[in-house]
């Protein structure tokens, strides 16, 4: 599954395919060779993967594993990025060093898709990015040369609601060598909403120039914003989802700030899946209002801790922390930001940054990267969570009695700090935490309706995702692609086939 740009869908038209595949019994589960993202999970064996192919393994109905996404990019800025191969960390590379490792690499993800064909009757790939990067077409492992390799039928994904779809649908195709547009077996047309019958020329044009077919157009279907793979997907999401869902008394505004190299964001979803509570994303000096005004202000993860407390301060929303008398929660990387001081001579090599000082807490970084899946307590619920980080945090002993503990971390007044990721979709814990949140706020008209399960809410919108595949796309030619490859005999298009 390619798409003509990030975030034209490839990645939930993926778990919509597992679904459906799913649902007609087939063993199925997805894959993708590289991805660069900030969104990351933990596996049962302690491997890190991207956070979309988590959510593609549970719309197949089983459990992730570090070879459905074996290679895992994370950038720590605009020029360098954390390489994690098959859950690991390998090496902090910038874009020119990590071509030498490409031989191995795609050995690697080459090696990880057979294990899975071997277990499984389908096996589902996903792209990154757009196919025809033609710069950097050479080194591939995660597109074209992935199927070129193995000869996988593809099918190109384009966002109608972006526009020019069409242009977008045609030029990916030309811009191919012969030899990659022999793979490019049709079209998939994501996000449309409007009237059928005023695109149906279009897909008859784009049928004729190219030879090959609209598999379906899939309907705008809103609401679908958990599990997202990177921020850019952020400018998508609802901004107040849960506000007009009834079974909560009063509202709850939450503030979460958007720093440049955040991370694990979905680890609000489930907050934003609560009636009455209002989640939005802040992200510049303007935004210092919400800052001090929401209810409940919460850091998440960082990829990049230091740079990213350094924007805090240079945008003012720090000053806005500081003078805030309100709850905030701090994950992970935010956690981090809240400690007194932070020394870091691993992720950024700054040495030794003043933090927050909102929690008694000191932070030192290690080189090698913690990876579990904790279980713990807190509001007397059972809370399972995952960590990532480097980032290792001492709790000051002297402290004194307004210190208190707070799953693996501590709670000062209203200013709570974790690690954990994930804490929040444990639902008897984000009630507890959330009426906790509502009365130190003064909020006392909240209270959190008793009957959201978040679990449940995923596998709802995991089954709209098969519904859509099922419904409208030509799911016996989806079946003929997998049986029998990519149709022979395709045109190849100038100018990419000369």
């Amino acid at each position: 599954m390619a798409g003509t740009t990030s975030d034209a869908g490839k990645s939930v038209v993926t778990a919509g395919i597992c679904r459906w595949l799913a649902r007609r019994g087939v063993r199925v589960a997805p894959f993708k060779a590289q991805n660069m993202s900030l969104n990351s999970y933990v596996t049962a064996d302690g491997a890190e993967i991207g956070r979309a192919q988590v959510a593609q393994a549970q719309a197949a109905g089983i459990e992730p594993i570090a070879d459905m996404n074996p290679i895992l990019l994370k950038p720590g800025s605009d020029r360098r990025s954390q390489v994690v191969v098959l859950g690991k960390p390998l090496a902090d590379v910038d874009a020119m060093e990590y071509g030498a490792y490409k031989d191995h690499l795609r050995t690697v993800a080459l090696e990880s898709l057979n294990r899975l064909r071997s277990v499984y009757d389908v096996v589902v790939c996903e792209g990154a990015g757009s196919p025809t990067e033609i710069n950097l077409r050479k080194g591939d492992i995660a597109n074209m040369g992935l199927a070129r390799a193995v000869g996988i039928p593809v099918i190109v994904v384009g966002d109608i609601d972006r526009g020019g779809v069409f242009a977008s649908l045609y030029g990916t195709l030309a811009l191919l060598d012969a030899g990659d547009q022999a793979l490019i077996s049709g079209f998939l047309i994501n996000k449309f909403r409007g009237a059928p019958e005023l695109l149906e020329p279009g897909l008859d044009m784009l049928r004729e120039l190219t030879g090959r077919p609209v598999y379906g157009v899939l309907p705008w279907l809103g609401g679908l914003w958990m599990d997202l793979e990177d921020s850019l997907a952020l400018d998508n999401r609802p901004a107040d989802f849960a506000a007009a869902q009834p079974g909560a008394s009063g509202s709850l505004r939450v503030a979460v700030v958007r720093y440049p190299r955040i991370s694990n964001f979905t680890d609000v979803d489930a907050l934003a899946a609560e009636p009455g509570v209002v989640v939005r994303f802040v992200a510049s000096a303007g935004d210092v209002a919400e800052i001090r005004e929401a209810d409940l202000v919460i850091l998440p993860g960082s990829r990049a801790t230091v740079s990213d407390l350094e924007w805090l301060r240079r945008t003012g929303l720090a000053s806005a922390l500081l003078d805030r008398r309100g709850p905030i929660l701090g994950i992970c990387g935010g956690y981090q930001m809240l400690a007194r001081s932070i020394r870091d001579d691993v992720e950024s090599g700054a040495g030794l940054v003043e933090g927050l000082g909102l929690l008694p807490a000191t932070v030192e970084f290690a080189r090698d990267k913690t990876l579990s899946r904790p279980i713990g307590e807190a509001y007397g619920c059972r809370v399972a969570a995952y960590e990532i980080h480097h980032g290792l945090v001492t709790l000051d002993g002297r402290a004194g009695r307004e210190l208190e503990p707070f799953l693996d971390g501590c709670r000062v007044g209203a200013v709570w700090g974790t690690t954990w990721h994930g804490a929040l979709e444990n639902d008897g814990f984000r009630r507890a935490f959330l009426a906790d949140v509502a009365a130190r706020a003064g909020k006392e008209d909240f209270a959190p309706a008793p009957g959201v399960s978040f679990a449940a809410l995923r596998e709802r919108h995991l089954d709209a995702l098969g519904d859509l595949i099922e419904r409208h796309v030509d799911t016996d030619a989806l079946l003929a692609l997998i049986e029998k490859g990519a149709p022979v005999g395709l045109p190849a298009l100038p100018p990419g086939a000369k």
